[in-house]
């Protein structure tokens, strides 16, 4: 049993450095305040007590150079021991890496492992690469997967190149693509799919995204990979913006939701992959190509697992 104590902090001022402008204010209290849970950041964000030049500000303020950020008091239960991941995910995701430099890492995360901890997880990828790689004091998440996606994730282990790849993400340098095996017979002339993306959260707290025209603007390309009859089809999806549950919210949207998608999918479809031994979410991140800092283009493939490819060969026959 883990006993837990009180640990007061005291009103902070930081000032922002040149290398942190840009950042949202959310984004930087979780970097700056290790160890104060997420829910509290947004909790102080959400009631106008955290305060930049003395003004109140809303969480998606992007910060200035040398803005002066007020952070009140706070009290949080202080563990003995932080929580530690496991020897064996330890491994698992160091054998998941794909490449690694002075200012990246890119890995192909297994399904079913959450990319940060929060809503009831102690720890997710980055909580684990940072027990992996301790000296790499500055490690962020550049992007996100879903808890049930596979495949390819950024990680910089600079602030420079996370500057470098959110900027690449907002226009058009970064290419990802994904295989998603939907239901259905997906047409080959239709090749993109255009709707605006609302997040609701729902009384229990689950987020989930809607189509709706109040919602922020998406666009998915898809191209048609493989098909299964009318049963199923094997597509690549690559999303030109890049929205929370974008891919899945886009398939269901244009009739063919995604194979053991809880959320978006279709109970019937699912099932049926399921007893074909496929008992996961068919969303994996294949393909990766981003420009590097010093110039030139990181190009990762990311083969599917095992057990995807054997639903596969079970469809086909």
């Amino acid at each position: 049993m883990t006993n837990t104590s009180t640990q007061s902090l005291g009103v902070q001022m930081l000032v922002v450095a040149p290398e942190l402008a840009g950042q949202r204010i959310d984004n930087f209290l979780r970097n700056q305040l290790k160890g104060v849970p997420k829910t509290l950041i947004y909790r102080i964000l959400r009631k106008g007590e955290v305060r930049v030049n003395k003004g109140r500000i809303k969480p998606e303020y992007r910060l200035q150079v040398g803005d002066i950020v007020r952070v009140p008091p706070l009290r949080l239960a202080e563990r003995d021991e932080p929580v530690l991941v496991s020897t064996g995910l330890l491994e698992r995701l160091e054998s998941a890496i794909l490449h690694e430099d002075k200012v990246l890492i890119v890995l192909d995360k297994p399904a079913g492992i959450a990319v940060h901890g929060g809503s009831g997880l102690s720890f997710g990828v980055i909580e684990a690469l940072r027990q992996l790689r301790p000296e790499a004091r500055e490690l962020e998440l550049v992007h996100r997967l879903d808890r049930d996606t596979s495949g390819l994730l950024m990680i910089a282990k600079k602030r420079s190149m996370l500057r470098h790849l959110h900027e690449a993400l907002r226009g058009d340098g970064v290419d990802k693509r994904y295989l998603a095996l939907v239901r259905g017979y997906w047409e080959s002339s239709k090749k993109q799919v255009s709707a605006p993306l609302l997040k609701n959260t729902l009384r229990s707290g689950e987020r989930v995204v809607e189509v709706n025209p109040e919602g922020k603007d998406a666009l998915t390309l898809f191209r048609v990979i493989r098909r299964f009859g009318n049963f199923a089809t094997l597509i690549e999806a690559r999303p030109v913006t890049g929205r929370t549950h974008q891919i899945r919210v886009h398939a269901r949207h244009a009739g063919h939701p995604i194979a053991g998608d809880g959320k978006y999918g279709d109970d019937d479809f699912t099932q049926a992959i399921r007893e074909l031994g496929g008992k996961r979410l068919f969303l994996h991140a294949c393909s990766l190509t981003v420009p590097l800092l010093e110039g030139g283009e990181l190009v990762l493939d990311a083969p599917v697992e095992e057990l995807w490819a054997r639903t596969l060969e079970k469809l086909g026959a």
